[in-house]
């Protein structure tokens, strides 16, 4: 089974570890170490879903990849 894609990246504005993930709209976490941002970031999204289905909104299947690139061969 296929899973949402989840961003991890650093906020110098914030101050710490932003998560996210860009098939939810608006669902994102923070934290102060990479690894807290991962646990929030699930947390919300079990209750992004969960919210969605209680109000009978289109949940998106997971489509989002980042681009990979390769330097040179």
């Amino acid at each position: 089974m296929k899973d949402y894609h989840i961003n991890i990246f650093y906020s110098e504005e914030d101050g710490e570890y932003i998560a996210d993930i860009p098939d939810l709209k608006y669902c994102s976490a923070s934290g102060a170490t990479p690894e807290e941002a991962l646990r929030e970031v699930l947390v919300a999204k079990e209750l992004w879903l969960e919210t969605a289905r209680k109000h009978g909104k289109p949940i998106p299947a997971p489509r989002y990849r980042p681009a990979i690139y390769q330097s040179g061969a």
